[in-house]
C-alpha cells in the first residue's frame, strides 16, 4: 500500500477509541478541551500533552486530517510525496512513554515533523524528488533523522522539493509542481518548497530543508516561514542526498523562531562521517531558547545591505515591506547602518564550485545505498532519463566533470570564496556590526512555471556564514493572494553567530507579528 493509500486507512480508523494509554484524567474544564492544529508550535503541543488536551495519536491524527484534506484535494498544495506509515505506532508508544514517566522526555517529544524527501529514512524511500530513486531505501537513517526521532520527534511524512534539490520552484519527475499556500499560482520557493508548503499548511509543526544556495530560506521567504541555514560546520550532512560537499547545508524551516530554536538544539552536533562538524562543538550553546530575547533590538546594530534591493517598479512590494520591518526595528531601538561591500558584484561572480564537486558527491552517496542503490553513478542515472526534463542541461554538464576537485577553476573559485569572506568581515567589524540585513528576495517569489530571479542567497552560501530567513510582511492584496504574498527578511553573521540572529529575529516577530496563515487551508470542522 503506498503511503497515500495508507493516509485514507488511517483517517477511516481515527474515529475508533484510541489503544494509546491516556495521562491520568484532568479536571472537567479541562476534558473537553480541542487541540488545534493550525499554528501549533513545540511548546504548546507539549502544554496541551501535559495538561491532558490530547494525546500524542491525537495530536498525528489532526495533522494527518489536514494532509488529506488540502495536499490532494481542495487547494492541492502537491506538498508531500510519503506519509510515514509507523507514525499512528510511534505516537502510541511516545503516549505510553509519557504515562509512565513524567520526566525524561525528549525535547521534541511528539512534535510532528515533515522531512525534505532528500534525507535518508530507513523505513521509507528517499527519493529527491526522482522517477529514478521512487523506491530507493537508504541502509540507515541520516545523522540529523536519527537526531530528530532520539529526541522524540515523528516523522510524519516527507515534501516535495525541487528534484535533487538542484532549483528553486519545487517540481519534481516525482512529485510534480507543489503550489504556494499564500498564492495558489506562485511557486513555494524552493528547492525545499514542499517542506515549507506543508509547515506554512499546518500539516506538521516543523520541518527540514537543504540549502546549497539558497533553498532552506527561499521557501521561508515565500511562505511567511522561519529558515536557518547554519554555520558551516553546525549541522551534519551525513545521510542527505548531496550537490555540494562545500555549498550543503541543513536546516530546520518552521513557523517561529522560537520553534526553530528548538529545532537547532536537537539538529546540530558533532557528526565523524562529516568532519567539518568538528569546528561545532566548541560553539553550541546548552540550548539556543536562551537567547529568545525581546529586547534585543535595544542596542543592536544593523547594516542594511543597500545592493541587495531593487530600483525598478517590480521591486516596489519587497523594498516597501523591508523599510517598514527596518523602521519597526528602529523604533524598537536597533541602530540601522546603511553599508555597501565594495566590489560586491565581483565578488560574487562566479564563485559557485557545486559543478565541480556534485559527480563526486552524488556518487558517494549512491555507494553507501549499498545492494539497494537503483543506481551506481550520475552517468546511470542521467542515462536511465527518470527526472525532470528542467534538470537534463544541468546533470549532463556536471557529469562531463572530470576529476573536478582538482581543477585550477574549482581551487581558484575556492580561494574567491575567502576573498569574499574577508570583504563581507571587514565591513562588519568596521561598522561595529551585529547582522546584515536584506530581502531574501528582490522581487516576489515568481509564478508557477517561471524560473526564480533575483535571489539573495549567495552571501551566505559562498562564505559559510549563517543566515536566517524570518517573515518581514506580506505585499498588497490580490486576487490570488487574499493576504498579499509573503516577503522575507534575511539577516547574516559571522560564523556561529546563530545566537545573535535568533535573538534578532525573535524580538522583531514579537514585536511586529508578521506571521499569519494562509487562508486556502483554514481550520478544519472539529
Amino acid at each position: 500500500m503506498s503511503g497515500r493509500g495508507f493516509l485514507y486507512v488511517v483517517l477511516a480508523l481515527a474515529v475508533l477509541p484510541l489503544n494509546a494509554e491516556r495521562l491520568p484524567a484532568q479536571p472537567q474544564a479541562n476534558r473537553n478541551v480541542t487541540f488545534v492544529p493550525e499554528e501549533a508550535t513545540i511548546s504548546g503541543i507539549h502544554a496541551a500533552l501535559a495538561a491532558g488536551h490530547t494525546t500524542c495519536v491525537g495530536v498525528v491524527q489532526a495533522y494527518l486530517r489536514r494532509i488529506d484534506a488540502y495536499d490532494d484535494r481542495g487547494p492541492a498544495l502537491n506538498a508531500i510525496i510519503t506519509i510515514n506509515r509507523a507514525a499512528l505506532e510511534t505516537a502510541a508508544d511516545l503516549d505510553r512513554v509519557q504515562n509512565a514517566s513524567r520526566s525524561a522526555l525528549g525535547p521534541l517529544h511528539c512534535v510532528p515533523v515533515i522531512l525534505e524527501d532528500n534525507y535518508d529514512t530507513a523505513d521509507m524511500p528517499t527519493t529527491g524528488g526522482s522517477v529514478t530513486l521512487a523506491e530507493s531505501v537508504p541502509l540507515r537513517d541520516g545523522f540529523v533523522v536519527k537526531k530528530l526521532r532520539d529526541a522524540g520527534a515523528i516523522i510524519l511524512a516527507k515534501a516535495n522539493l525541487m528534484e535533487l534539490a538542484r532549483g528553486g520552484t519545487t517540481v519534481s519527475s516525482l512529485g510534480g509542481q507543489t503550489k504556494n499556500p499564500y498564492d495558489l499560482t506562485r511557486t513555494p520557493g524552493g528547492s525545499s518548497g514542499g517542506t515549507g508548503a506543508a509547515i506554512a499548511a499546518s500539516f506538521g509543526v516543523a520541518g527540514t530543508g537543504s540549502d546549497t544556495g539558497q533553498s532552506v530560506r527561499s521557501p521561508a521567504s515565500a511562505q511567511s516561514l522561519v529558515g536557518l541555514r547554519p554555520t558551516r560546520g553546525l549541522i551534519s550532512r551525513t545521510g542527505i542526498i548531496p550537490v555540494s560537499i562545500t555549498q550543503d547545508e541543513a536546516g530546520p524551516i518552521t513557523r517561529t523562531v522560537e520553534d526553530a530554536a528548538r529545532m537547532l538544539d536537537v539538529m546540530a552536533g558533532y557528526d565523524p562521517d562529516d568532519p567539518i562538524t568538528a569546528f561545532g562543538v566548541p560553539r553550541i550553546p546548552r540550548t539556543y531558547t536562551t537567547f529568545l530575547n525581546r529586547d534585543a533590538l535595544k542596542g543592536a546594530r544593523i547594516g542594511v545591505l543597500t545592493e541587495y534591493f531593487g530600483r525598478e517598479s517590480v521591486h516596489q512590494d519587497v523594498n516597501a515591506v523591508t523599510e517598514d520591518a527596518i523602521g519597526n526595528m528602529s523604533k524598537a531601538g536597533a541602530t540601522i547602518v546603511r553599508i555597501t561591500i565594495p566590489g560586491l558584484d565581483l565578488l560574487t561572480r562566479d564563485i559557485q564550485v557545486s559543478e565541480f564537486e556534485t559527480k563526486v558527491a552524488f556518487d558517494k552517496y549512491l555507494a553507501s545505498l549499498g545492494p539497494r542503490a537503483p543506481v551506481r553513478t550520475l552517468d546511470e542515472f542521467i542515462a536511465g532519463g527518470g527526472f525532470h526534463s528542467s534538470l537534463k542541461a544541468g546533470l549532463e554538464t556536471d557529469a562531463r566533470v572530470i576529476d573536478g576537485l582538482n581543477q585550477p577553476e574549482y581551487k581558484n573559485r575556492l580561494l574567491h570564496r575567502q576573498e569574499l569572506r574577508q570583504a563581507v568581515m571587514t565591513v562588519i567589524a568596521a561598522n561595529r556590526l551585529d547582522a546584515i540585513l536584506y530581502p531574501h528576495q528582490r522581487r516576489l517569489v515568481v509564478p508557477i512555471g517561471e524560473d526564480q530571479v533575483e535571489r539573495n542567497g549567495v552571501l551566505s552560501n559562498s562564505t559559510g556564514f549563517p543566515a536566517l530567513t524570518f517573515p518581514g510582511g506580506f505585499s498588497r492584496p490580490a486576487p490570488s493572494a487574499p493576504l498579499g504574498v509573503p516577503v522575507g527578511i534575511e539577516i547574516l553573521g559571522p560564523d556561529y553567530s546563530e545566537p545573535t540572529l535568533i535573538a534578532i529575529a525573535f524580538a522583531f516577530e514579537q514585536m511586529a507579528r508578521p506571521h499569519r496563515a494562509p487562508v486556502s487551508t483554514p481550520p478544519l470542522g472539529r
